[in-house]
Formats: C-alpha cells, structure tokens, sequence
C-alpha cells in the first residue's frame, strides 16, 4: 500500500510540473479571417504562423520558453476584430500577427496599444494602420500608397490614351487602395472616364458591367478583394468585354482563378516580389511544400513577422511588448523574405511592389520589365 501511495504521489507531482511548465509556455496570437469571404487569406496566416511557432520552438523557443499559438477568427469584420483584440489583451499575450483587413486591424491596434500587445500585421496595407502614431503598431508588407503609386505607373505606360475605370468597395483597403491609385494616376496626367463604388458581398455587377461597355473602358481598376473582382471579370466576359482587370494584393490567392477559371487569364495585380523565389525561403518553402501546403500569399509574410517579433524578444531579453517595439525599430531583421529594417512609424524600408499577371491555368507570374 505504501508503494502504491508513492507510486501516486510521484504520478502527482509529474503532472503538477508538467503543468507549470506549461504554464510558462508564452502563447501568442495569429489573427484573421479564418471564417468568411476572406478565409483563404486567413488559412494563409494561420499556415505561416503554425509553421513559424514550431520552427522557433525546435530551435530552442524565446528566451529560453516554448510558444503557444492563439488562432483567433475576425472574419474580417471591425467589431468582431476588436472584440478579438480585446481578448488577447485581456489574455496578457504580448504579441499578434494580424490582422488581414485593414478594417480590421486599425480597430483592433487600439485595442491592443491599451492592453501592452504588440502587433505585426502581414497584410494591412492602408497607410492609416502606422500614420497613426500608436506605439505598438508595425507591419512586414507594404502601404496602399506604395502599390496605388506602382499600378499608376503601369497604367500610365502601357494604356496611354486608353479609357480607365476606377471601382471600390468601400472598405477601408478597397477604398483606400482605390483612392491611392486615382490620386497617383491624375498626378500623372491621366483622369478616369468612371469612377463607381460598390458594396462589399455583391453578387450582381451587370449594372456597372453595362456602364463599363458604354464608356468603351479598356482597363477597369477595382479597389477590393479577390471574390468581387472575379465575378466582376465574370460578367465582364459575359457581356463580351475584353477589358483588362487590375486589382491590388488582395489578388494573391489561388482561389482568385478558382472563381474565374480561364478567363482570368491576364488579369492583373501589384503585389511584393513573390517570397517563394527568394533563397531566403527555399527551405521553409520546402518544408511547406512537404505537406502539401503552397505558401502562397501572405504566409510566408506571417512566417516572417514572427521571425521579427522572436527575433527582437530575445534581442530584448523579454517579450514586454514596449521594449520589444524598441528593439524592432532599431534593428535589422533576417527572415523568410530577406532582410528587414523599421522606420520611427513600423513600416519597412524594402520593398517594392511589382505587377503579375494572372494566366489560364491558374497561375501568376510577376511580370518582367513593366516598366514601373
């Protein structure tokens, strides 16, 4: 009986430490859409940051502890991404990679700034999510002024004299992405025969279809995500128009061409030169691809900005959010998609936008020597 009652005391007090030690794991958070129109971009966060927290654990963890990932579910909507900030803050997890929709993050970084998180987002593009001057905010992807400014240039070269369209869907990203473009398009001598908004979750776009084919449009540029633009260009070839298609990063997902099959061919979009290629990523690629995962879009993104934050936290010997914000800001980054540095307002020095080029088997390619 003795025996036995060691036997359980040892058993006990096995699970008490593996407790605690679970305990001290840090869990951190990746935020997006993981439900909704958007889910393919979410499922894109949530692979990269998968990958990224094993990959950091088997290298030892942060500071000598283990991470835990939060998943956590916007589906891109402002409220439900703050209540999600909300959460986390309440939770004391010292960093999030997040969100996707620019709608989204700005809301939820207050929310964050309040409760001490540090966030990264992979994808929030409009320049509203740093100018804001909050301390805790930076972002591994470019601004809508960088990518408006590169799809003006394009345009501006390759259809000169042509007939332009502008649409949005009054998001945040769409509308600010639209603006941008139009404000560097006009800037350059160019004013758009038509500019028309839409409502995000639109199914029927014959009427600005119709609209688009009276105004003989060449190039209709649409401030959105990817599921409008396919139906747009749909109906678009339905009606038998040949005009070309331009949209921003929101693009950047197979099931762009899930929606439009062959007559995506030859639509267009801006977005960073695609990590994948880069040496920097060939063996995360790799890894990615064993499991028959295609880090498409904005995993490898995520993949990085938890390489910044864990990165920066061992830098700083601690994961306070504040002093790992310093240390983010004042260092160079190694990660998946090359070499990062910060500006005083979380955006990176680096990158640039280029345009790619949608073909009928479902691909993009970035498009060599546009002239941008």
């Amino acid at each position: 009986m003795k025996s036995l009652k060691l036997i359980g005391l040892a058993f006990g007090a096995s699970i008490a430490l593996s407790s605690a030690a679970f305990a001290q794991d840090v869990t951190v958070a990746v935020a997006g859409p993981m439900t909704g129109g958007e889910s393919a971009f979410g499922r894109q966060m949530k692979n990269g940051a998968e990958m990224a927290v094993a990959d950091i654990n088997a290298a030892g963890g942060v500071n000598g502890k283990k991470l835990a990932l939060s998943v956590e579910d916007d589906a891109c909507d402002p409220k439900q991404a703050r209540s999600v900030a909300e959460k986390i803050a309440s939770a004391k997890m010292p960093f999030v990679a997040g969100h996707y929709c620019s709608s989204s993050s700005i809301p939820a970084s207050e929310a964050y700034a309040d409760g001490n998180v540090l966030q990264i987002t992979p994808a929030s593009t409009n320049p509203k999510f740093t100018d804001s001057g909050l301390w805790n905010v930076a972002r591994v992807c470019g601004r809508d002024d960088q990518q408006g400014l590169v799809a003006a240039q394009y345009i501006a070269k390759n259809f000169k004299g042509k007939n332009i369209a502008i649409l949005n869907d009054k998001t945040t990203y769409g509308k600010g992405l639209a603006d941008e473009t139009k404000k560097a398009l006009n800037k350059a001598g160019i004013t758009e025969k038509m500019y028309e908004s839409y409502n995000k979750g639109d199914k029927d776009f014959n009427a600005i279809v119709s609209r688009l084919k009276r105004d003989n449009i060449d190039l209709v540029y649409v401030g959105g995500y990817h599921q409008e633009s396919g139906l747009i260009l749909r109906q678009m070839r339905d009606q038998g128009l040949k005009t070309i298609l331009m949209a921003g990063d929101a693009l950047a997902d197979k099931e762009y061409a899930s929606i439009t099959g062959p007559a995506g061919e030859g639509t267009l979009f801006t977005f960073g030169p695609d990590p994948r290629n880069k040496p920097t990523a060939k063996k995360i690629v790799d890894a990615f691809k064993a499991k028959n995962i295609d880090p498409e879009g904005y995993t490898l993104y995520t993949y990085a900005a938890m390489q910044v934050w864990s990165q920066a936290a061992k830098k700083a010997g601690t994961t306070d959010a504040k002093k790992v914000m310093a240390a983010i800001k004042a260092g160079k980054w190694d990660t998946v998609i090359g070499p990062i540095e910060y500006d005083a307002k979380g955006d990176i020095k680096q990158l640039d936008y280029v345009v790619y080029k949608w073909d009928a088997k479902g691909g993009y390619a970035e498009i060599k020597g546009n002239g941008t």
